[in-house]
């Protein structure tokens, strides 16, 4: 429901704190905002050019929330250095200004421009959430570990029972499956428990003024302007993460204004506080994303011994059949229902670990969070909902996640030797998987692209 940009800066702040571990585990982040929930705010005597005593927490913020570090930005983009920011902090209220004929155009009035506009000041704790890069990370088993729990599946289970009328209506609606949406639900915010505190306005406004990433924030600020000026949400409700995600699913204000509906016909699209509202927001979503109706997100299959992993990759999907030829098999033991299907490999932990065949539908979830463990935890929370079991095949327990440190060496290590192309910054994604899929096969080992100790060790000369 974010645009991936929005959505990892998102979960690196998340309010679900689990959710938080997401965005250090898999993709960089490109805003992954997004992107991936909510992040923290800051503000005080910050204009002047020498470093400033500890600022107050703007209004807005958090009880207790720490104040801006003062210090540059770790991403070393221009616009997050400490004078940067101390800069366009000063210009914050003429920045906001400026915006009212952009917001006209919006159709918003300018009594309303005025009124949500009034007394905004920046939350400059966001500079330093949008830049942090954590020391260390959780491995995708224990981050599974965090969000799908029986507490939580208990919780859910109450949930689809309380709004069954509501699900049952969404769901020959929509064709998306009511479990879906209720993993989403429940791993976003924890049933609705941790959707964040932070002022959307205060939070899009201080982006879209300050820092790197204004021209993307300032479609989010205008779009919130606009929620509040048609009167779906008030600004009470409209509180969430530090990059602007709310509601109990984490819409972003863009997302909202292409994907929410109002599901009971009051005149009013609130996924905040009606869960009409939101099941049917939500579920709009994913079917406008591509949602295939009656099929799964995937299957968790044991891959053979001596496999090619190389073809463990997003862009080389096959059928099912042509999968099964290369003797991959279901871990329940049963059989794939839709051999015709086209599905790609996932192996999140390697050899060592289970293998996926993810279908159209994990692609669908990864469009809402460009994260795989994100992914990967919805569609499993869903099948555990709808009475499903754990995984069968064990995770590789015994490994220990690389500190950033490492990250950034094994980068290094890597494009020393030709394999890595990339800026090394100690984030893994795709273009880092390949190339430690390039150094393996080089060294005649399993080309898992699994960032153990082990290849780091080897990438050393040890």
């Amino acid at each position: 429901m974010m645009q991936s940009a929005a959505r990892l800066a998102r979960q690196a702040g998340s309010v679900a704190g689990a959710t938080m571990i997401a965005a250090a585990l898999l993709l960089p982040v490109g805003a992954h905002a997004q992107a991936q929930n909510g992040l923290s705010n800051l503000f005080g005597g910050i204009f002047s050019g020498q470093n400033p005593a500890p600022a107050q927490p703007a209004p807005g913020a958090p009880t207790g929330a720490p104040p801006w570090s003062g210090e540059d930005g770790a991403s070393g983009h221009p616009l997050m250095t400490a004078a940067a920011i101390r800069e366009a902090a000063g210009n914050f209220n003429n920045c906001v200004a400026a915006m009212w004929p952009d917001a006209a155009r919006r159709n918003i009035t300018q009594e309303n421009f005025q009124r949500f506009t009034a007394g905004l000041s920046p939350d400059l704790r966001i500079m330093d959430l949008m830049d942090s890069q954590p020391e260390f990370t959780k491995s995708i088993w224990a981050y599974l570990d965090i969000l799908v729990n029986d507490n939580r599946l208990a919780t859910g289970r109450e949930i689809l029972a309380k709004y069954k009328a509501q699900f049952d209506a969404t769901e020959k609606a929509s064709g998306v499956d009511r479990y879906i949406i209720a993993s989403i639900w429940g791993i976003e915010s924890n049933y609705s428990t941790q959707m964040g505190d932070r002022s959307v306005l205060q939070s899009t406004a201080t982006l879209a003024c300050i820092g790197r990433r204004q021209a993307y924030f300032k479609d989010e600020f205008l779009s919130a302007l606009e929620i509040l000026n048609r009167g779906d949400l008030r600004p009470e409700q409209l509180r969430g993460s530090w990059a602007g995600a709310f509601g109990p699913t984490q819409f972003m204000p863009t997302a909202f204004k292409r994907f929410a509906v109002d599901g009971d016909g009051d005149g009013r699209r609130d996924v905040v506080d009606n869960p009409t509202d939101l099941i049917a927001s939500t579920a709009n979503n994913l079917k406008k994303d591509g949602w295939q109706a009656g099929q799964t997100w995937g299957f968790e299959v044991v891959v053979p011994q001596g496999f090619n992993y190389m073809l463990a990759d997003r862009a080389k999907a096959m059928t099912i059949a042509q999968w099964e030829k290369l003797g991959l098999k279901r871990a329940t033991g049963q059989a794939f229902p839709h051999p015709a299907e086209k599905a790609y490999l996932l192996a999140p932990a390697g050899a060592q670990g289970p293998g996926f065949l993810m279908l159209q539908n994990y692609r669908v979830i990864m469009k809402y969070n460009p994260a795989e463990a994100y992914a990967l935890a919805i569609g499993h929370f869903a099948d555990r909902l709808r009475g499903g079991h754990p995984f069968v095949q064990p995770w590789p327990r015994q490994e220990r996640e690389l500190s950033r440190t490492e990250r950034l060496e094994l980068q290094q290590l890597l494009a020393q030797r030709g394999f890595y192309k990339g800026t090394p910054d100690g984030q893994f994604g795709g273009q880092t998987r390949e190339a430690l899929r390039h150094f393996q096969a080089s060294i005649g080992v399993p080309a898992d692209g699994f960032a153990s100790s082990d290849v780091l060790d080897r990438l050393r000369g040890r």
